[in-house]
C-alpha cells in the first residue's frame, strides 16, 4: 500500500510513524524545511520539501499510483483543495482534516463535490469522546468494543487495598477480567500472574461490559454517585464549542468560560442554552464566583496544555468529581496519571485511531491508540482464510506484547485462555504494543501469503 501524507504536523507525523511500523510505503510532503529534517531524522519515509497543493509535485510523485492521500495541513481550505486535486489526478482515496464548524454543517456536500472520501475532524471527535466519558458516569476512562459488549477500562489503583501489593494471581473477584497492561512510572509492563502491583500503577483491564460495570461499582461504592447535571468548560475553542453544544442537547447545564470577548460573542450567538462567561478561566476567584464547587465536571479545553492541566487540578481541589483535560503534547502523556486529573484526551491519538481504522479497511472495526501512543487496541473480524482460524491461542505462540483480550463468538463474550480456539467470523479484541505491530500483521496473512485485503493491504475499495 502507498500512502501520501501532506502536512507533517503532529497528526501527520503520528500517522506516518504508525504506518511505517506496518510496512506501508509512506511519502510525507511539507513546505517547512525544519519539519522535513525532523521527519528524515526519525522516520524511514520518502520526504518531499514543497507545497502539497503544487500539481507538478503530485504528478512527479505519481499520485495516481497511491492508494490514499491524507491532507493534514493547518488549513481546511488547503486540505479540501489538495484532496480534490489528488482525486482528479488519479489517487484512489482521499482523506481531509477539516475543523471549521461551519464546514461541518455542509460535510456531505463538500465530500461529494470535492471528491473527498473521508473527512476527519479532531475537535469534533475529541468532543464526542469527552461527552461519552461524562455521560457514562464512569469514574475511570473506558472504551467500547464489539458494539458495547466489551469494554476496556484504565484506572490508577492508588491506595486500593484490594490491589496494591498483590500479585495478579492473588486478585479476588476478578474472574472474567484481564489486565492487559500496566503503566508504571511512564513505562509499560505486559504482566503475567506473578506480576506484583504497586501504588500508583495504572492498570488496563478488558472484559465483558457487565463485568467492567461491576468493577467500576466495586471501587466507587463509597462515592456518592451522581448523574452529570452541571459542567464547566474552560476555553471556547472548537472542542469547547462542540462539547458545549452536545452536552446542552443532552439537557446538561453548561457554563463556558472564554477570555476573548469577540469569541464569546460568536459563541453566545450559536449556543443559546449555554451560559457564556467572558473572563480569564485561570483566575480561581472567577471560578469560585461561578460556583465551580457545585459543578459535576470540569473540562479544560483551551489551546494550552499547561492551563488545562493546572485548572483541572484546581477544580479537583475545589471538589469537582470529574476533571478532564485536553492535551496535545506527547511528552505529557507519561505523567498524566500521576497528576490526579481523572482523564486526559489527545485529539491527535483520537484522530489517528479513526484514520487507521479507515486505512486498514472493512474487517477492522475499531482502533484505539493508548498509553501515550505506545500501544493500541484493535477490534478485528476474523476472515475465513486466515491461518489463525481453528487454532488455540497456545498454538499461535503470540509474543508477550500481543494479547487477545476478548473474543465474541456466536454473540457471547469470551475472555480467552490458552485453550480457546479462534473461529471464522469471531470478533477479537487485540491489545498490541506499537513495537509488535509488524508481528501482529504477520498473523493476518492469508494461506496464499498475501496480506488480507480487508486489513492492512488495500485493494479496490475500503468499505
Amino acid at each position: 500500500m502507498k500512502i501520501m501524507v501532506i502536512g507533517a504536523g503532529k497528526l501527520g507525523y503520528k500517522l506516518a510513524e504508525t504506518m511505517v511500523l506496518e510496512d506501508i510505503d509512506v511519502t510525507v510532503i511539507d513546505y517547512n524545511p525544519r519539519v522535513i529534517d525532523f521527519v528524515n531524522e526519525h522516520l524511514d519515509v520518502l520526504t518531499v520539501l514543497g507545497n502539497g497543493i503544487d500539481i507538478n509535485i503530485l504528478k512527479e510523485l505519481g499520485i495516481e499510483t497511491y492508494n490514499i492521500l491524507v491532507a493534514s495541513t493547518d488549513s481546511d481550505e488547503t486540505n479540501t483543495l489538495i484532496c480534490s486535486l489528488g482525486k482528479k489526478l488519479g489517487c484512489e482515496r482521499t482523506i481531509a482534516r477539516i475543523r471549521n464548524p461551519e464546514y461541518m454543517e455542509q460535510i456531505d456536500f463538500i465530500k461529494k463535490e470535492m471528491g473527498i472520501d473521508n473527512i476527519i475532524n479532531p475537535d469534533f471527535s475529541t468532543a464526542q469522546v469527552i461527552e461519552k466519558y461524562l455521560l457514562k458516569n464512569y469514574n475511570f476512562y473506558s472504551g467500547d468494543f464489539a458494539s458495547g459488549k466489551i469494554q476496556m477500562i484504565d484506572f490508577n489503583i492508588e491506595h486500593m487495598k484490594d490491589f496494591v501489593g498483590k500479585k495478579l494471581m492473588e486478585l479476588e473477584n476478578f474472574e472474567g477480567l484481564l489486565i492487559t497492561a500496566i503503566s508504571r512510572d511512564g513505562s509499560i509492563i505486559i504482566p503475567d500472574g506473578a506480576t506484583r502491583l504497586i501504588d500508583n500503577d495504572i492498570i488496563h483491564v478488558i472484559g465483558k461490559s457487565t463485568d467492567i460495570n461491576n468493577l467500576n461499582d466495586r471501587f466507587t461504592k463509597d462515592i456518592t454517585k451522581k448523574e452529570i447535571e452541571n459542567v464547566m468548560i474552560l476555553g471556547g475553542s472548537n472542542i469547547g464549542y462542540y462539547l458545549a453544544e452536545r452536552l446542552s442537547k443532552a439537557n446538561i447545564s453548561v457554563t463556558l468560560i472564554e477570555k476573548d470577548k469577540e469569541r464569546c460573542q460568536e459563541l453566545s450567538e450559536v449556543l443559546g442554552d449555554v451560559l457564556i462567561i467572558h473572563g480569564d478561566g485561570a483566575d480561581i476567584h472567577l471560578l469560585e464566583e461561578e460556583r465551580i464547587s457545585s459543578m459535576d465536571a470540569f473540562v479544560g479545553a483551551t489551546g494550552y496544555d499547561e492551563e488545562n492541566l493546572l485548572m483541572a487540578l484546581m477544580a479537583k481541589q475545589a471538589g469537582v468529581p470529574k476533571t478532564i483535560s485536553k492535551i496535545s503534547r506527547e511528552n505529557y502523556t507519561k505523567i498524566i496519571d500521576r497528576l490526579g486529573v481523572d482523564a486526559a484526551f489527545n485529539p491527535i491519538y483520537i484522530t489517528a485511531s479513526n484514520i487507521l481504522k479507515y486505512i486498514r479497511g472493512g474487517k477492522i472495526v475499531s482502533v484505539s491508540l493508548l498509553i501515550g501512543g505506545d500501544g493500541e487496541v484493535t477490534e478485528i473480524i476474523v476472515g475465513r482464510d486466515l491461518p489463525i482460524v481453528g487454532k488455540t491461542l497456545e498454538e499461535l505462540k503470540l509474543p508477550k506484547g500481543i494479547i487477545i483480550g476478548a473474543i465474541v463468538h456466536g454473540g457471547k463474550v469470551i475472555i480467552p485462555n490458552g485453550k480457546t480456539v479462534i473461529n471464522a467470523n469471531d470478533r477479537i479484541v487485540v491489545f498490541c504494543l506499537t513495537e509488535d505491530l509488524p508481528t501482529l500483521k504477520m498473523f493476518f496473512k492469508t494461506h496464499k501469503g498475501g496480506v488480507l485485503s480487508e486489513l492492512w493491504n488495500r485493494t479496490k475499495g475500503i468499505r
